[in-house]
């Protein structure tokens, strides 16, 4: 009997870990992680101008031929309903970090102090090297 509820038991706590595990919030994300979704968030904005302009261009191709072939047939040629803006081209996918990013450096990170050239002294009593701060009279 016992070892049947301790099987129980292993089998409640085994089919209970992934739900205590999918509980856990995802871990913080680093800057160059952020950097590099940020960078991936804009390459796939510009394909997806890329892609419109090509659309774009296709369906140009697509309305001339129509036009051309209904003009050769001698059928009369429908005028646009509503005038189309020219298909602009996104041009070469050029990515610029956001002015907040900044450099390790110049996000206030400093350097390590010196290498110490010897240890701290030990023969001055505390209060002698922080003294209590003056009262303002």
């Amino acid at each position: 009997m016992k070892k049947l509820s301790l099987n129980f038991c292993m089998l409640v706590l085994a089919l209970a870990a992934p739900l205590a595990w999918a509980k856990l919030p995802p871990p913080p994300a680093t800057p160059e992680a952020k950097a590099k979704a940020a960078e991936t968030a804009a390459k796939t904005a510009w394909t997806a101008k890329v892609d419109a302009y090509k659309l774009c261009q296709a369906q140009d191709r697509v309305v001339a031929k129509y036009r051309a072939s209904a003009a050769s047939a001698a059928k009369p040629v429908p005028t646009a309903v509503v005038a189309t803006p020219p298909c602009t081209d996104p041009g070469p996918f050029a990515y610029t970090p956001p002015p907040d990013a900044k450099p390790i450096e110049a996000a206030g990170a400093h350097s390590p102090a010196t290498t110490a050239t010897s240890p701290p002294s030990t023969t001055q009593p505390d209060a002698a090297v922080n003294p209590a701060p003056k009262k303002a009279q």
